[in-house]
């Protein structure tokens, strides 16, 4: 029944969801609060995460920020999680592209958005650690071109 839920709710819903039954999207063991992460991520705009989804079963994303070479913002950061779940819930998928604009794939993160999540009792990278193994991830290959 659960599973029925999370894959048919829109995304708010599924974040309560995850929370009612013991997970996040983010480590809470580690000092970091979903809500608190968007709202520091959001105020890194630039950029986007653009999918198109063919009838053939191929997704295509494009990292999308060619004055930063396709610098990961915290905006976009964000909206790869909202592309990651909608990939997710794609039935008809069978594959995925990953590239970036202008023939760049992507320089990494904006080192700020990165910083600003950084506490003192904690290190940065830590809000990404696990972040392939978590719940919900296919068994499907991932290729970047």
């Amino acid at each position: 029944m659960a599973r029925h839920v999370l894959k048919t709710s829109p995304i708010p819903m599924k974040t309560k969801l995850l929370h009612q039954i013991g997970l996040s999207l983010y480590n809470t063991s580690h000092g970091f609060h979903e809500e608190e992460v968007k709202r520091k991520l959001e105020q890194f705009p630039g950029g986007s995460i653009d999918l198109q989804k063919e009838d053939s079963g191929i997704g295509i994303l494009t990292l999308n920020n060619p004055s930063k070479m396709n610098a990961f913002s915290g905006v976009m950061m964000l909206q790869l999680l909202e592309k990651v779940i909608e990939l997710e819930n794609w039935t008809e998928g069978k594959g995925l592209i990953v590239h970036g604009a202008k023939n760049t794939f992507s320089s990494g993160s904006d080192l700020n958005a990165v910083k600003a999540l950084g506490t003192p009792e904690t290190s940065s990278n830590k809000c990404c650690t696990s972040s392939r193994s978590g719940p919900g991830w296919r068994s499907r290959g991932y290729y970047s071109v």
